[in-house]
């Protein structure tokens, strides 16, 4: 049901146009009726981007299997690499549904509602792991949005070229950009509490034990 609704759609977009195109109109070519369309899909630009929950659903379980021992930014890149797997499973609709969503600005805003969040499920992970370090929160936000900066620019140049080619390649290649910029860098403490120092001084020949008490005196615990 789900996937003849899809297809119902994208079929009646081609031939007149999304605005064109109402829900009405997608039910009937699909045979079904109109609460049917609504069990699957809330609005009609939705039935656009029928794979994107389930994707950021795998994202971020893939994200929360990870261990403490695996390298950040090398989770992450690889969890992106989940977005453009859906993608390349059919390059035919993924081409379709990017020429449509470049003509229809109402669409355009609702795909970049959907990157923001995207890059916060990747973010919300790397602050979790850098949540011990300087500036942790900054450094996660801006690796979240390089890694999605990357995966995009790579992937839209794939659909582009009309799905041609190995998608896989331009985005290994731009991932890896930014895991070269941000990964494999032990992850740093926090910023450390400098530790007491303390000048004594004292006179020359004096015994060790006066220069331990007066050293105890200044700390305080005399």
């Amino acid at each position: 049901m789900r996937d003849a609704l899809v297809a119902a759609a994208f079929q009646l977009f081609l031939e007149r146009g999304y605005e064109q195109t109402t829900v009405d109109d997608i039910v009937a070519l699909a045979g079904v009726g109109r609460r049917s369309f609504f069990r699957y899909f809330p609005s009609k630009e939705d039935v656009v981007f029928p794979d994107h929950e389930r994707c950021l659903a795998d994202m971020t379980a893939f994200l929360a299997d990870g261990s403490d021992d695996d390298e950040p930014v090398g989770r992450v890149c690889d969890a992106a690499r989940l977005v453009l797997r859906m993608y390349a499973e059919n390059p035919t609709f993924s081409v379709q549904r990017y020429r449509l969503t470049k003509q229809v600005p109402g669409l355009r805003a609702y795909e970049l509602s959907v990157v923001w969040r995207y890059e916060r499920a990747l973010a919300a992970y790397l602050r979790r792991r850098f949540a011990a370090c300087r500036e942790g929160t900054l450094r996660a936000d801006v690796i979240a949005a390089a890694v999605v900066a990357a995966h995009n620019n790579a992937l839209r140049s794939w659909l582009r070229s009309d799905g041609q080619g190995e998608a896989s390649e331009a985005v290994d290649r731009a991932l890896a950009y930014v895991q070269s910029t941000f990964g494999g860098v032990p992850v740093p403490p926090a910023v450390e509490q400098p530790e007491d120092v303390v000048v004594v001084v004292s006179r020359r020949g004096a015994p060790l034990w006066r220069v331990v008490q007066e050293i105890e005196t200044t700390l305080g615990r005399g």
